[in-house]
Parts: C-alpha cells; structure tokens; sequence
C-alpha cells in the first residue's frame, strides 16, 4: 500500500485554526460561519457561487425561493389519476417523492450556509408555496357536505 490515512493522494486534510476558518495547504482561506450573517459575500450550494457580487446574490436568493416553493408544490400535487395502473402509479408516485426529497434537502443545504437573506427566503418560499398549494384558500369546498356542516343523506337520529 502506498501512501497514509489521505487515501494515497498525498494532500493534507483540512484542519481548524481555532476561529471557524478552515485552512486547506494549496487553497485560499474560506470563513465557515457557524451562527448567522447579514451580508452577499457567502458561498450557498457550490464553491464559489455566488461569489461577491450583488446580482449573483439575488439570483441565488431567487433560486432558493424557488426551490422551497417548488417543494410545496410537489408535496400538495396530486400528478396520479385514480384510474392509474397501480404498478406504475407506484413507480411515478416514487420518483415524485425522490424528487421533493432531493430538492428539500438542496433547501436544507442552503440554508445551512447560515446567510440570514437564505433562511428567509426559503422560509417565504416555503410558506407561499403552502400557502397557493396547501391552504384552503384555492381549493374547493368538498361536494359531499353541504355549507351547513351536516350530512342531508342520512336520516335523523333518534334517541
């Protein structure tokens, strides 16, 4: 076997200096923030992005919004018709949840990046999702019960 506990790449991990700033031995210093932050200079999802500048910011900002009300909308869809082969309505049902899994989990990972401009948007993004695909707001009432809240099919109890 060569090499040591570094898989043989011969790099150094990372190691803490004490102050939440990860030191990599061929890389720039990057700040890892452990409480939340005001503020466009952050790294959100990937390395790099957005970078420093005000308007990659904002697209990122957009982007998580989008997301977590893309979230909503797939956790209050209903894509499968009743009449569906049950085989395949489980596979496309499936893949739904995979999706909206994989896309909360990008929310997740986004807001961990501890901006504060991140968590509210995604918690917007969130609410106003539920809001258009999960409140009663603009769904129809249920046909089967009438506005007084009681059922005129059955008879009258008796006691």
């Amino acid at each position: 076997m060569h090499g040591g506990m570094d898989g043989g790449m011969g790099m150094a991990p990372p190691t803490m200096n004490g102050t939440g700033t990860m030191v990599h031995p061929h890389r720039r210093m990057m700040m890892m923030h452990m409480t939340f932050f005001w503020g466009k200079n952050s790294e959100i999802l990937f390395s790099g992005w957005p970078g420093t500048d005000s308007g990659m910011y904002a697209l990122a900002l957009v982007f998580v919004f989008f997301l977590a009300f893309l979230v909503e909308w797939l956790s209050h869809s209903r894509f499968i018709k009743q009449e569906a082969n049950h085989v395949a309505a489980g596979l496309a049902q499936t893949l739904m949840h995979a999706l909206r899994v994989g896309l909360s989990y990008l929310v997740m990972l986004a807001v961990m990046s501890f901006n504060a401009g991140v968590f509210i948007v995604a918690v917007a993004g969130h609410t106003l999702g539920f809001f258009f695909f999960g409140s009663r707001v603009f769904k129809k009432s249920p046909e089967s019960v009438p506005p007084s809240g009681k059922n005129s099919d059955l008879p009258p109890m008796s006691c």
